[in-house]
């Protein structure tokens, strides 16, 4: 076993220095943009979000709602016992308003997140926020791993490590680095590259087929990005025009000095990442396997067989690029298809401008991917024959 994990060791060395630069460089990060942390004490009239379990229903006036299928509308008193925060150990009787779009019917021995109003006169009010979700949310997560473990193996677990890379990127250097008022466009592609990076290296070390497959991947998402700035110009529309784009320019207002218009863009990138890297490598795998079957294979045929794997793969991607979209707004979709919106309505509307842009953006990614891989890999693994 020893002898095994010092020949691991040997052979992928540059690997894992590239690794460790790359956590070094994380941390580093993180630091730099960790934000300031406040220990004060609570003081005056405040709120916190604590966890409780329901021990007994005092009154429950809840009934059915035929309109809304059925789903329940009214409010329940409970007692519970808080199971966090500084009321710990205590017993409170709260509110639990339900209808139809807030709330969640509750039955003794519920787990569910309260929020506990403090005043300075030392008066305490408490109501149910939700249910508490942590305890299904991490046995769905449990899940997805272990399918994931069991059907990938060794891949999928190194498939884990990318994703929980990813997340840490976004959360705690991407967004991070956003409020602090960085260059989004610049930013986004520095993080997404670094991720793409990572990933590469965790999934199959630094050798010809990975570098191949990060060179794509760069480029598919430098073009999708100009594509989407191409479009805003033609459209004339940015993040400014964006759903949910009100709370951060209030944030803008109170000092936080993020940009909003590159926004729009930079989600296009983001969203892009994954379906370009699985393109990239896929067509960077495939040439190496061919030129290992057939080392005979020169540029022009490596090329060509490259395009030939790569439009079958633009055929599905791009296809789930644009179901992906509009599946994440299904219900905007279809609430605008009852109202018959007329054809110049619905054409110059906001609204379908920003989803145009981000589909359309990231399936040009995906597409310009393909040549750009093959052009790259066909050439490294080709120039072998020459040797």
């Amino acid at each position: 076993m020893t002898n095994k994990y010092i020949n691991y060791l040997k052979k992928n060395k540059l690997s894992l220095l590239v690794l460790i630069i790359c956590f070094i460089l994380f941390l580093f990060g993180y630091f730099l943009l960790k934000p300031e942390s406040n220990h004060d004490e609570l003081s005056g009239d405040y709120a916190e979000y604590e966890n409780a379990k329901v021990v007994e229903i005092l009154t429950d006036s809840t009934i059915e709602d035929s309109i809304a299928e059925n789903a329940l509308r009214g409010e329940q008193m409970l007692l519970v016992e808080v199971s966090s925060g500084q009321y710990q150990g205590d017993t409170l009787q709260v509110f639990n308003y339900i209808g139809p779009l807030y709330g969640s019917s509750l039955k003794i021995g519920d787990s569910c997140t309260i929020v506990i109003s403090t005043y300075e006169n030392g008066d305490i009010r408490a109501s149910v926020y939700e249910y508490n979700r942590r305890l299904p949310l991490l046995i769905i997560l449990s899940l997805f791993c272990l399918t994931t473990i069991i059907v990938g193996g060794k891949n999928g677990l190194k498939s884990l490590a990318g994703l929980a890379i990813t997340a840490a990127t976004l959360f705690f250097l991407y967004f991070p680095a956003l409020l602090k008022g960085a260059p989004i466009l610049p930013t986004t592609l520095l993080a997404t590259s670094y991720i793409a990076l990572v990933s590469f290296i965790i999934l199959g070390g630094i050798q010809k087929k990975t570098i191949c497959a990060f060179i794509g991947t760069v480029c598919g998402m430098l073009f999708a990005l100009l594509f989407a700035l191409l479009a805003q110009y033609l459209l004339r529309i940015d993040g400014l025009r964006a759903a949910d784009v009100e709370p951060l320019l209030q944030l803008r207002q109170t000092g936080t000095p993020i940009h909003i218009r590159g926004l729009l863009s930079a989600g296009v990138i983001i969203s892009a990442l994954g379906a370009v890297m699985d393109v990239a490598m896929s067509i960077s795998s495939s040439l190496q396997e061919l030129h290992l079957a057939n080392p005979n294979l020169n540029e022009k045929e490596l090329w060509k067989s490259g395009m030939n794997i790569g439009k079958d793969l633009v055929g599905t991607m791009t296809n789930t690029l644009i179901l992906a979209f509009l599946g994440s707004s299904l219900i905007l979709i279809l609430y605008l298809y009852t109202l018959s919106l007329s054809p110049n309505q619905l054409l110059s509307s906001s609204y379908l401008a920003i989803e145009a842009i981000s589909g359309i953006s990231s399936s040009i990614g995906v597409i310009l991917s393909v040549p750009l891989t093959a052009f790259i890999a066909a050439l490294t693994f080709g120039k072998q024959n020459k040797a």
